[in-house]
């Protein structure tokens, strides 16, 4: 049996909103089901067979009884097959025996939808065979063995955590520069379009609109600013038209390589002097990483530093290869407003190898293996040594407390 695919909780709202009146029809239902005279709702989470299996389905069944007397079938499917573009139909049922039939039209690519099915039980479980055409493809539908799930259960499988947090507390949950705002479909575009020519970066996957964003008409767009400026953009997106929610996220940050440290050594009145302590990271980083500091930046997006250093490869001493070691880093208060502490975020070390030296040089390729790919390049301790050199606590995941 396929398992049950999860939706989003705003479904069971759009689906009720789209049942139709009571249907003067009948069908013969397993003997698990509502007892005589009693009204229920169930719902199929699964029918196999639909756009090579990539459909998200959801067949609401209103019964009386062992009567079906209404159903709704609601399918999310990708536009073309391996997109990630989604489109959506919602169909009103007839019910003629075991047949369900129904008409309607796609809900963005406008495309004619009919459906034709016929539904028997087997057991404990049911069959569903049939046709469902959108456009000109049609799809032939043999789903032998699908299972029915009460109201309550329905519900139990849904998930409506959109990672946003409006007002954290600190940022051990979520990350400085990480911020997200959750806009209604129709105000989607307008909301995307304001944002050129700001200094945000957007995530690329959160602009696909997937199929829990379609059933709850609202999408959730991933961004990273820089930690200083996220506070007055959330307060302007809030007043944005169509904006639900807006608030911090997950983002780069990790707690096991995160310090956090008392702010007054490294502030210039009201703002961190972060230069300066970028520098500082770069010292004690040239230690433990036997490296000379290159050069140092902050983005003017995302406030994430960039670090970079150098140092002769070991691998082969004659041939003068040179190490380039860069690392990611991010500043900021260890809360939102104003703090007396700041969090520190070092990155994990990435390597590169060329030939630096004066006259022909080396080709060298510096492709990791599969296996390599997994391994986490040793930093020798630094974020320990950062932690002693700037005073800095270390997160225990165990209590999740500083320490």
């Amino acid at each position: 049996m396929r398992p049950l695919l999860v939706c989003s909780t705003a479904l069971l709202a759009a689906l009720l909103a789209t049942s139709p009146e009571v249907v003067s029809a009948q069908m013969k239902l397993s003997p698990k089901a509502a007892a005589p005279g009693g009204m229920e709702t169930r719902y199929f989470t699964s029918i196999d067979g639909l756009m090579d299996g990539n459909a998200d389905v959801i067949l609401k069944e209103t019964r009386q009884g062992k009567t079906v007397t209404a159903a709704v079938l609601d399918v999310c499917y990708p536009v073309a097959k391996n997109s990630d573009r989604k489109d959506r139909f919602v169909v009103n049922l007839q019910i003629s025996g075991q047949t369900m039939t129904g008409t309607t039209q796609s809900l963005g690519a406008k495309a004619p939808v009919t459906v034709k099915l016929t539904r028997k039980p087997t057991g404990d479980t049911f069959e569903f065979r049939g046709q469902i055409g959108i456009g000109q493809a049609v799809t032939e539908v043999t789903s032998p063995d699908n299972a029915d799930l009460s109201e309550k259960e329905f519900l139990d499988n849904q998930t409506s955590d959109d990672g946003i947090t409006p007002q954290p507390k600190d940022f051990t949950e979520v990350s400085p520069e990480a911020i997200a705002v959750k806009v209604k479909l129709e105000n989607a575009t307008d909301f995307l379009k304001s944002l050129k020519g700001q200094d945000v970066e957007v995530t690329l996957a959160s602009l696909a609109v997937g199929c829990d964003a379609l059933r709850a008409g609202e999408q959730t767009i991933n961004m990273s600013v820089d930690p200083e400026r996220a506070a007055a953009l959330l307060a302007k997106f809030k007043a944005m038209p169509g904006v639900t929610a807006a608030g911090w996220t997950a983002g780069i940050a990790e707690m096991d390589r995160s310090i956090r440290l008392p702010a007054a050594d490294w502030r210039d009145g009201d703002k961190i002097n972060r230069d300066k302590l970028a520098s500082a990271i770069a010292g004690v980083l040239s230690k433990t990483l036997a490296a000379k500091p290159v050069s140092q930046s902050f983005s003017p997006s995302t406030g994430k530093l960039k670090l970079v250093f150098k140092r002769p490869n070991q691998d082969f001493p004659a041939l003068e290869l040179t190490d380039t070691i860069e690392v990611a880093g991010l500043v900021s208060a260890d809360k939102p407003g104003t703090s007396d502490k700041l969090m520190v975020w070092i990155g994990s070390p990435s390597t590169t190898t060329a030939d630096e030296s004066s006259g022909a040089k080396l080709n060298v390729s510096d492709e990791a293996t599969a296996d390599e790919e997994g391994d986490q390049p040793d930093d020798n301790g630094s974020i320990e040594a950062l932690a002693k050199e700037l005073k800095g606590q270390r997160w225990d995941a165990d209590k999740s407390v500083w320490k």
